[in-house]
């Protein structure tokens, strides 16, 4: 195991803030395996990249010899966390959330160690609290704490609407740390606030408090909004090896920096001296296919993430089409469908007007070959291969 000092530098890497680090450090210095909690509501089916740099994190301490508890908060979602919320926002079903929860522990487990991992879910022990139980861990925070809160306090002071039950959100995830007893908690900054209520109500009921330590939230492909499925500019760790690693070659070269900090598993030492070779006249595409390949071979293996780069190096260098393109078979009437409409249906635009507008910019190619044709009738009886920009592949044969 790691000395408390080298610990302590391991666990800041990444990291926004430690609160409160002194605690820390006298908790490390006790020689036992601390309890390391973080969160996740199971809202959406898959992870991305942006839900990884606190798994990452998680990872660092199994790998200082703690253990994990890794909370599906199942409860929480059918609240719906206000988080950065300007609205109340609908509650999950719980045919939703437990659908959603498989997923998760299939996919925590490409970065954590089962071993070490205590999968938990809230509703565990608020699915048994009755009425009685919630007014009493109510009463132990006040309204004016509350408001504190930025996004509460900016929806207050606008006249917008706060549902009661969005200040039970904070209440319930604050109780989750006293239930599992937690060391510490990694979340995410905008989760800063609920990772505090954990403290005071450890304290509260007679514990120790946890260690709430923040991570910065992953911008997305495009360097300036955060990760986000709805946004269309993330990096979902159930994609195809291809388009991974497409994806991460597209992000800028200083954004490259920013992933390797957060999501490469490499020293910060190995880190810092490849951005000296980049300065020095590396290639920093190299360096970035270096990172591509790293979370490609994470999150499917080795063999992947070679052919993966093999195919990259191919399609970008040499104009090549890639071998393993999805196939689609479309029925059409009439003899033919639309380019526009070919390209929607199998999910290479999400519009005919997006098509339109890419082929207007020369971004279609049918076989290799561009097409500007925007009222092209694709053929009853053809197969071709369909392209949308650098990375977005359909083979598609149609029949009526």
């Amino acid at each position: 195991m790691a000395s408390p000092a080298e610990a302590m530098e391991i666990i800041r890497r990444g990291a926004d803030e430690i609160l409160i680090e002194e605690a820390l450090a006298k908790k490390l210095e006790r020689g036992t395996p601390l309890r390391i909690k973080a969160g996740f509501d199971p809202t959406a089916p898959d992870l991305h990249l942006g839900h990884t740099v606190l798994i990452n994190k998680l990872r660092q301490f199994q790998d200082l010899g703690h253990e994990v508890q890794f909370l599906i908060g199942d409860f929480t979602a059918m609240i719906g966390d206000p988080t950065g919320k300007s609205s109340t926002r609908p509650p999950l079903t719980h045919d939703e959330v437990l659908e959603n929860s498989k997923t998760y522990e299939h996919q925590v487990f490409k970065i954590l160690d089962a071993e070490r991992t205590t999968v938990l879910f809230n509703s565990s022990w608020m699915g048994e609290m009755n009425a009685a139980g919630m007014i009493q861990l109510a009463a132990k925070h006040t309204v004016a704490r509350m408001l504190e809160r930025d996004d509460f306090s900016k929806r207050y002071r606008s006249g917008q609407s706060i549902s009661i039950h969005e200040f039970l959100y904070p209440l319930v995830q604050g109780y989750d740390s006293v239930a599992m007893k937690t060391d510490v908690e990694v979340g995410g900054t905008d989760q800063k606030f609920n990772l505090l209520v954990g403290r005071q109500l450890q304290e509260t009921f007679g514990q120790e408090p946890q260690v709430a330590l923040t991570m910065p939230i992953l911008e997305g492909l495009d360097g300036v909004q955060k990760m986000s499925k709805s946004l269309g500019n993330y990096v979902g760790i159930t994609d195809a090896p291809g388009e991974m690693f497409g994806k991460i070659m597209s992000i800028s070269d200083d954004l490259m920096w920013r992933y390797y900090e957060l999501l490469s598993f490499r020293s910060l030492a190995e880190i810092e001296r490849l951005k000296v070779q980049v300065s020095e006249g590396f290639n920093p595409r190299d360096a970035k296919a270096m990172l591509a390949g790293e979370l490609v071979e994470r999150f499917h293996d080795r063999q992947a993430a070679l052919k993966a780069h093999e195919e990259f190096t191919a399609r970008f260098r040499r104009g090549a089409i890639p071998d393993d393109i999805p196939m689609h078979t479309l029925r059409a009437s009439e003899g033919g469908v639309l380019i526009a409409n070919l390209l929607k249906q199998v999910e290479l635009v999400s519009s005919t007007t997006e098509a339109m507008r890419m082929i207007k910019q020369g971004a279609v190619k049918i076989d290799g070959q561009k097409i500007e044709d925007r009222s092209l009738v694709c053929r009853v009886g053809t197969q071709h291969v369909y392209q949308v920009g650098k990375r977005r592949f359909a083979r598609v044969e149609i029949v009526d």
